[in-house]
């Protein structure tokens, strides 16, 4: 059962028209994206691109996070890069996701880099939000 919020900290208000090849935009008009469908060679981004960018920036907040808990400061160049894949599953019945995280954190030794990930990946909106629902692989580079 899904949690109810207990404090809105943000509300982010988009419109989309037309799907995969139409276009989307937010409301404060930060966002204004052409879309179109993947493989498909048109000008545009996808939700699958769109969802990497997002999983990642959310994650690498995770990772701060943790990182202050755990008393481990976080390298400046951080970076994430996000493999999101769209599938078949069922036998061919349905669509579904996975995504690989590769996560990058310079300076830091094996046993950090880990703890980072692991922690972040309990902590982050985005992870929770999609656990036992998107096959979902990390990376530690």
């Amino acid at each position: 059962m899904a949690k109810q919020l207990e404090q809105v900290l943000y509300t982010a208000h988009t419109h989309t028209t037309a799907g995969r090849e139409g276009a989307g935009r937010s409301s404060d008009g930060a966002l204004d994206v052409t879309l179109s469908t993947p493989g498909s060679g048109k000008p545009g981004t996808n939700p699958e691109q769109l969802f990497g960018v997002g999983y990642s920036a959310c994650f690498m907040g995770a990772i701060k996070r943790a990182g202050a808990t755990h008393g481990i400061t976080v390298p400046r160049d951080i970076a994430i890069d996000a493999s999101v894949s769209l599938g078949k599953v069922d036998n061919g019945a349905n669509f579904a996701l996975g995504v690989t995280l590769a996560v990058a954190l310079p300076g830091l030794t094996g046993e950090q880099k880990q703890l980072l990930v692991e922690s972040a990946h309990q902590l982050c909106p985005y992870s929770r939000a999609i656990r036992d629902n998107i096959d979902v692989q990390f990376q530690i580079v």
